[in-house]
């Protein structure tokens, strides 16, 4: 198995929202086969949404984000970048693309765009506290 995308490497991986789907029934359920991908996405779907996970299964394993093994006569996928990892190079892009590469106006816009709950104030302010320690 490849190992899963090491912390700080920067790719710049575009995961359009149909591809995202198939990424996210991965990281909640596992290494999986495509039959297993299509009833979780598609419960009692047919057989053109077999083929639409197995195209788009193909597509994510083109971009290194999942991989394939054989296992008797089918084939299980597993996802090869972290849920996390994809979310860092989402907001790096938008902060490139949107702010100049300044996270500053986009960390202020997610923040003012929700009412944050108590414990994501707390995981904040640790994040902060953690940053003023580290002198950055």
């Amino acid at each position: 198995m490849k190992k899963l995308w090491k912390r700080k490497q920067r790719r710049n991986i575009a995961v359009p929202d149909a591809e995202l789907s198939v990424l996210k029934a991965l990281w909640q359920g596992g290494p999986a086969t495509i039959r297993q991908i299509t009833e979780t996405l598609y419960p009692g779907g047919e057989v053109s949404h077999y083929a639409t996970v197995q195209k788009l299964l193909e597509r994510l394993q083109g971009r290194d984000c999942v991989e394939r093994r054989p296992q008797g006569r089918a084939h299980i996928y597993s996802a090869t970048i972290e849920r996390d990892d994809l979310i860092r190079e989402r907001l790096l892009d938008a902060a490139d693309k949107l702010c100049e590469g300044s996270l500053s106006p986009l960390l202020t816009q997610l923040v003012d765009a929700r009412n944050l709950s108590p414990q994501e104030i707390r995981t904040l302010r640790a994040l902060v506290d953690s940053l003023d320690e580290k002198g950055g």
